[in-house]
């Protein structure tokens, strides 16, 4: 009987670590999808700065053409 103890100990021992590790893997996978969250989110501003900066960089443009004609 004591080598069923001994195995029942070991696979109990096996399990806890396994459970562990899914812990682990589970919070960095969260982390990573809030990572991601928050690069789009930036992404999404610095693409709207982009488009506000390429649409003044146009008037100034058109101003400049105008001036220089």
């Amino acid at each position: 009987m004591a080598k069923n103890n001994k195995f029942r100990d070991t696979a109990v021992k096996i399990g806890a670590a396994a459970g562990r590790l899914d812990g682990k893997a589970h919070k960095a996978a969260r982390k990573a999808a809030k990572a991601v969250d928050v690069a789009k989110v930036e992404l999404a501003e610095l693409t709207k700065q982009l488009e506000a900066l390429k649409s003044q960089l146009a008037k100034s443009s058109k101003h400049l053409q105008a001036a220089l004609k």
